[in-house]
C-alpha cells in the first residue's frame, strides 16, 4: 500500500543523492508523472487516432509558428519518414499548413490552421493542469530546481534551441494573461 502523504510531499533528497538508489527513484518520479501529466492528453488523441509524436508536432509548431520542417526534425529527434508520416497526417485533417518559405524557397515552414490552434489548445489545457497543480504545491524554488534537472538533460547541442523555444513563447504571451 502507498502512504498517501508521500504523494503529497515526496521524501528530500538523500544527501547521498548521486547513488544508484536516488537515480533510480528521480528516474521513477520522471515517468509516473509524465504518464500521469500525459493521459489527459491521450485520450483526446485517441479520439482522433493521432499519437504523441502528432502531439509534440502540433505543440512545438504552436510555439514557434513558421517553424521549418528540419527544425522540428531537429526537435522531435525523429525521422524524416516518421515525421513525414505526422505531417501528412496533420495536413490531411486540416490541423497543419505547410508553405514555402519566402527567402529559401526549398524551405517548408508550418503553421497551425485555426483547427489546428483549437486542438492544440485543448491538448495544452489537459497538460496546464495537472503541471499548474504541480508546480503550486512544490513552489517556485522546486519548479527552479526541477528545470534545472531538466536542462540538465538535454544534450549541449540542443540547450540553445531549448531556450530559444522559450525566448520566443514568452516574447508571445500577451501582457495580464498568466503563462
Amino acid at each position: 500500500m502507498v502512504d498517501a502523504s508521500a504523494q503529497a510531499n515526496p521524501a528530500a533528497a538523500s544527501p547521498l543523492f548521486l547513488r544508484d538508489a536516488e537515480v533510480r527513484r528521480g528516474i521513477e518520479l520522471l515517468y509516473f508523472g509524465y504518464g500521469a501529466m500525459i493521459r489527459g492528453a491521450d485520450r483526446i488523441l485517441a479520439r482522433r487516432s493521432l499519437g504523441r509524436a502528432h502531439h509534440r508536432a502540433l505543440y512545438f509548431i504552436a510555439r514557434q509558428p513558421g517553424l521549418a520542417v528540419s527544425d522540428l526534425l531537429r526537435l522531435l529527434a525523429i525521422t524524416k519518414q516518421s515525421l513525414s508520416r505526422v505531417l501528412s497526417d496533420l495536413q490531411r485533417m486540416g490541423l497543419v499548413d505547410v508553405r514555402r518559405g519566402e527567402v529559401d524557397r526549398r524551405q517548408r515552414l508550418l503553421r497551425l490552421t485555426p483547427a489546428g490552434e483549437a486542438l492544440e489548445s485543448e491538448l495544452f489545457e489537459a497538460l496546464r493542469a495537472r503541471m499548474a497543480t504541480a508546480y503550486s504545491s512544490a513552489g517556485q524554488n522546486a519548479v527552479t530546481g526541477f528545470w534545472s534537472v531538466l536542462s540538465g538533460l538535454i544534450p549541449p547541442e540542443d540547450l540553445a534551441l531549448a531556450l530559444a523555444l522559450d525566448r520566443s513563447g514568452r516574447n508571445r504571451e500577451k501582457p495580464g494573461t498568466a503563462p
